[in-house]
């Protein structure tokens, strides 16, 4: 082995997260194995029942503890007996917002062997990146409740957009854009969000003349459109906090599901992939699918989202060959995966993790 290690936190959370991760870390394992560096683990037990057990949802002590770590690995959390919003601002946004993950960033690509809703459509057509800025919008919390309960009760959420967190945002998604075909595309509102509007836009501009990339703009519900008549029509998409939420779970739906839909929460200054930035802290990874109680234990979850949530890891970690052998044992096993379990399905991609053509250390 080449000295190379990383220690990545695991939360396996509710529902089939606990089985989904344990495959997730069996793939990374092998391909540590394989391509000579090391990962410790180290478990946390943050979810439901722990909040259900002690009211603790993320103590402070177990956030800087997650803080010193390289990458966090995240399965699910949420379940019917948890008050909605509890873990989700208490756990996720609390993260996001305190590791500074500004980035969310959505690969929405349609796998060979996946079959999509879109009648007509391949591999080929559906293959695009969606950046959203990750720490802003208007799920800052930024708001409050007067007369609550009465007939004059006035709510409010108040979405904040900062010039450096959406600048920051636009910086990152043009690069990618730059390594892909030079094409950004901004989603907003800009017809009628005339304020926050306006900065994107003018950000954007600025970005795209500075990096050399193509910038092209669409409202966000005209985006919702083109992703399902002409998807082709994307390839780096940069959107705010609320836009990005729901295109990308539409992304998800025309990728053939949330069954492969992975997702990374990045400090992209975290990455042994970008030295010169220097490390501020782990970026998190996770399957979007949720907790779904409902199969949990009955080995049938795919884990396929959460190997290729921790193939963004290995990426952004800087191992770049065993981030793609994740990735090519995922195309490997695809075809006909819904006749295995969830452990079984976990087997065969380590298996071919092991075996797939690529470049060992």
């Amino acid at each position: 082995m080449g000295g190379r290690g990383y220690t990545v936190a695991s939360i396996p959370g509710d529902g089939i997260g606990p089985e989904v991760v344990a495959e997730a870390r069996r793939a990374v394992d092998t391909a540590a194995a394989r391509f000579g560096f090391g990962v410790e683990w180290a478990t946390y037990d943050l979810g439901a029942d722990r909040y259900l057990r002690t009211g603790e949802v993320l103590p402070d002590t177990v956030l800087k503890e997650l803080g010193e770590v390289d990458a966090i690995l995240l399965g699910a959390v949420g379940r019917p007996d948890v008050p909605s919003g509890v873990l989700e601002r208490g756990l996720l946004l609390r993260l996001r917002f305190e590791l500074d993950l500004y980035v969310n960033l959505r690969p929405v690509r349609l796998y060979p062997g996946v079959p999509s809703p879109l009648a007509g459509k391949g591999p080929d057509d559906v293959d695009l990146l969606v950046v959203r800025e990750n720490t802003e919008g208007p799920y800052l919390g930024a708001g409050g409740v007067a007369h609550h309960g009465g007939p004059a009760e006035v709510a409010t959420e108040t979405s904040l957009n900062t010039r450096h967190g959406v600048e920051r945002c636009v910086r990152y998604a043009a690069a990618r854009a730059l390594e892909r075909d030079g094409r950004l595309t901004l989603v907003h509102k800009t017809n009628v969000l005339t304020y926050a509007g306006d900065l994107w836009a003018r950000t954007a501009r600025q970005v795209a003349g500075e990096v050399g990339v193509r910038l092209d703009y669409c409202h966000a519900d005209a985006a919702c459109l083109h992703l399902v008549n002409d998807p082709r029509r994307f390839d780096v998409v940069v959107t705010d906090n609320l836009f990005g939420d729901i295109l990308t779970d539409l992304g998800a739906a025309i990728a053939g599901g949330l069954g492969t839909a992975a997702s990374a929460n990045l400090n992209p200054g975290t990455g042994q992939s970008h030295p010169a930035a220097g490390r501020k802290g782990p970026s998190l990874f996770e399957p979007v699918h949720g907790s779904a109680p409902d199969i949990a234990g009955t080995g049938r979850a795919s884990p396929v989202a959460a190997v290729l949530s921790a193939r963004l890891m290995l990426d952004h970690l800087g191992e770049r060959a065993a981030a793609a052998a994740l990735e090519q044992a995922v195309m490997a096993v695809l075809a006909g995966a819904a006749r295995y379990s969830t452990q079984e399905t976990g087997e065969r991609i380590a298996v071919a993790v092991a075996s797939v053509a690529g470049e060992s250390a």
